[in-house]
């Protein structure tokens, strides 16, 4: 929820914002929707979301999300 804190104080209008994560299972759960309710005025694109235990082998995953 600290992120959430974070995100409600300012201003985001006319900014993109790219979410992204690493996870074990859950992967984004509804953050895309959740960041856009918060962040009024801000385009959210489609997020990334890492399973932790692959992250060694997600560079090309990322580099083409990027």
């Amino acid at each position: 929820m600290a992120v959430y804190t974070f995100l409600e104080k300012f201003d985001w209008s006319g900014k993109t914002i790219h979410p992204f994560c690493t996870h074990e299972g859950s992967g984004l759960s509804g953050t895309e929707r959740n960041i856009q309710n918060v962040c009024k005025g801000a385009a959210v694109t489609k997020g990334l979301a890492i399973q932790g235990s692959s992250v060694d082998r997600a560079g090309e995953t990322i580099r083409k999300w990027v």
